[in-house]
């Protein structure tokens, strides 16, 4: 896409974000599968509806566009889920936790800056109903962040620093 215009700029924006939330969908599962602490397993299953929601939503801002959706590939989400998908190989259950937050709370900062920068567009061209939809995101993404941060803090990261049994003499 030729970026010619505030509106080409704000369409490759929505079509980015549509991409990355809908390699999300796809990763969410496998990181709850494979987390053992419920709260986080909870938390990763809570945020794949989420992230349904937030795909509908962009559905939203295309049709006020007069678009049909389309995806542009996200090459950063890409890498993010990469990175996470190492994690999940991690043998020390405590410790694949810990570093699963790690890589999810790297994903909602890179969303919420997304989103933050879509929602600027948006307001910038005059897109009210937009940017609300994009807000209402960018919110969801700024509470999953801190609720996966104090997951870390309250729980997993206690579990992951306890002196472990070893095999090896």
């Amino acid at each position: 896409m030729t970026i010619q215009t505030m509106e080409d700029l704000f369409v490759e924006q929505i079509q980015d974000l549509y991409d990355a939330e809908q390699r999300l969908v796809k990763a969410l599962p496998k990181m709850a599968e494979v987390s053992t602490s419920a709260e986080l397993r909870s938390a990763f299953e809570s945020h794949l509806q989420e992230t349904e929601g937030h795909v509908q939503r962009l559905e939203q801002v295309f049709a006020e566009l007069g678009q049909e959706p389309k995806k542009e590939t996200c090459d950063a989400m890409k890498g993010l889920i990469k990175e996470g998908e190492k994690t999940m190989e991690i043998e020390d259950a405590a410790l694949r936790d810990a570093a699963m937050i790690g890589a999810a709370n790297r994903v909602e900062h890179y969303e919420m800056a997304g989103y933050g920068t879509a929602r600027t567009l948006a307001t910038s061209l005059g897109l009210s109903r937009s940017a609300n939809l994009l807000e209402a995101t960018l919110e969801e993404e700024k509470r999953a962040d801190a609720k996966l941060t104090q997951i870390a803090e309250q729980s997993v990261n206690q579990n992951a620093t306890r002196p472990r049994t070893s095999h090896a003499r």
